[in-house]
């Protein structure tokens, strides 16, 4: 790159996860190879195919969010308020001295404000004995969970950000377009900075039903530590799991003017569609490759760059084979030689939030060069033959990272992350 190119590096991350609220915890648990899976307990499973989760143990009093923001945010908006404080903390930016005109923000959800929009049903509708229902009954701030935007708009709120603000919904990657959408503001000069991630927090009755009734997830409701099993020959669907990530994104050259603590470079995003069906996956991984290779060109890298893959590692049989066979198919050689793991294993697939815990797990690991592993990989499966890192963390030199995503409607996404 030339030394007048904008170049987006990450300053400060936020996390809310499962099996412990806050970055240094996520990481804890990640490079520890503990899984956060459990027996739902946020509502009552017992009548589904599917009753394991990987849940955030959340208390929004703790976390430092008032009584009012309580009342009126649902429990996605609570975590990703709560990130994007840890992440401007972490930052040290303080945003009372910048220009609020040049502060962005872009958020990604996949299914929005689902548990308030479910819960408030069931009191209008009288647990659905009701057709036609008394919106009296209803919470002031029932519009807010129908509009998705209204998560961008709570971080904006709260950080006083009056640039470009974005609600990005791609599905499963929603997190990482997310994350690409901003690095792009700070590209093209719309932002100085960005707070960019996602939040999801699915755990209700009626996402459950969806995904049963396609008999996604896993039923290894006897075994819930062990459920969530990406890459092994005896996986059987993913975990669902809640969550968000917030990074803060700022020009490189401005970082380092100020003394700022650089995570990473956010080298390169590309994304890609299948049109080819809403949940299938073809087994060859063309359009996961394409978003691969092109991220790769845009970065200026070569896969040989390549010293680490935070894989999309969902756990269901064609998502892992499809990966697998993306990774040959873009890497060549290297496809073999590089460690590949997902944290799936361990905090489950938190939908359009997954992404930004994965990018926030990427720059870690660049931090640390450590690599988390895939719990629970314990049956080597001849169709996912690569080194996919089993049960520990390992110490790796790291200089870039990929990290890819898949989601429902054919979305496909690829990002390169850089030491600096």
């Amino acid at each position: 790159m030339s030394g007048s190119e904008r170049r987006p590096v990450i300053t400060g991350i936020g996390v809310v996860a499962p099996g412990g609220i806050g970055r240094d915890a996520f990481w804890d648990l990640l490079t520890a190879g503990r899984t956060a899976t459990r027996r739902i307990s946020l509502f009552d499973p017992s009548n589904f195919r599917s009753r394991v989760a990987a849940e955030a143990d959340f208390d929004p009093v703790q976390a430092g969010l008032s009584a009012r923001e309580i009342r009126r945010m649902d429990r996605a908006a609570q975590f990703v308020v709560v990130a994007t404080r840890e992440a401007l903390a972490d930052s040290g930016y303080d945003l009372a001295g910048g220009d609020p005109t040049r502060t962005g923000v872009s958020i990604g959800s996949a299914v929005g404000c689902t548990m308030g929009l479910e819960e408030e049903y069931v009191v209008l509708s009288d647990a659905g004995r009701q057709w036609l229902v008394d919106h009296t009954y209803s919470v002031p701030h029932l519009y807010g969970y129908m509009v998705p935007s209204t998560l961008a708009v709570e971080v904006a709120r709260d950080a006083h950000a009056e640039g470009p603000v974005t609600l990005i919904s791609t599905g499963c990657t929603s997190g990482l377009d997310a994350v690409g959408h901003g690095a792009q503001l700070i590209v093209e000069n719309s932002a100085d900075v960005v707070l960019a991630g996602a939040t999801d927090a699915p755990l209700s009755p009626i996402t459950s039903a969806c995904f049963d009734a396609i008999k996604a997830t896993s039923p290894n409701n006897g075994d819930p530590e062990h459920a969530s099993r990406p890459f092994d020959a005896h996986r059987d669907g993913f975990v669902l799991g809640e969550g968000s990530a917030v990074l803060m994104l700022e020009e490189r050259n401005a970082a380092i003017r100020r003394g700022a603590t650089i995570y990473a470079e956010v080298s390169a995003f590309a994304s890609r569609s299948n049109a080819f069906h809403m949940t299938g996956l073809r087994r060859d991984g063309r359009e996961m490759a394409e978003a691969i290779t092109v991220a790769l060109d845009k970065a200026r890298l070569d896969p040989s760059d390549i010293d680490y893959i935070n894989a999309h590692g969902s756990g269901t049989k064609q998502n892992d084979r499809h990966e697998t066979a993306a990774f040959k198919r873009s890497l060549g050689a290297r496809a073999h030689e590089v460690p590949i793991s997902s944290i799936k294993s361990m905090i489950g697939h938190s939908l359009g939030a997954i992404g930004s815990l994965e990018l926030a797990a990427c720059a870690l690991a660049l931090r640390h060069q450590v690599v988390p592993p895939t719990a629970n990989l314990n049956t080597a499966d001849p169709e996912c033959d690569l080194d996919y890192v089993p049960h520990t963390a390992r110490e790796h030199e790291m200089d870039a990272v990929l990290s890819v995503g898949s989601g429902f409607g054919g979305f496909q996404t690829a990002a390169v992350l850089a030491r600096v």
